[in-house]
């Protein structure tokens, strides 16, 4: 499945390039094993817990080529920033300011400077 973060990041550049042709299901390559994971740069280390993401946009003659990449090594990242959500939902509850059935994100969190 792929990530939440890969598909918002793919759907801010499909906005930004006004592509209405890419594929979500059949344009992404997925590399799950651990073979290829290593081939990507994963370190051994982190097979069990890792996030590498490559975002490649091509220009329709094939010239021009812009990469984004952003790799996460580990879990201790996700288990931080889940510790800074509970925290964020405690003070908002705190505060009374919590939305009664309101959905947050970390998104919310980011915006609020949540993050320890």
């Amino acid at each position: 499945d792929t990530s939440g973060t890969a598909k918002a990041v793919i759907d801010s550049l499909l906005t930004l390039a006004g592509d209405d042709k890419f594929d979500k299901e059949n344009d992404i390559n997925m590399l799950r094993d651990d073979e290829s994971s290593l081939g990507f740069g994963v370190k051994e280390e982190d097979l069990n817990g890792h996030a590498f993401h490559t975002y490649t946009l091509t220009s329709a003659d094939g010239s021009v080529e812009f990469e984004l990449k952003h790799n996460v090594s580990g879990r201790r990242v996700y288990a931080e920033g889940t510790a800074d959500a509970v925290m964020f939902l405690y003070r908002k509850l705190k505060e009374g300011n919590a939305d009664s059935g309101r959905i947050y994100s970390m998104i919310n969190v980011l915006e609020e400077g949540a993050l320890e």
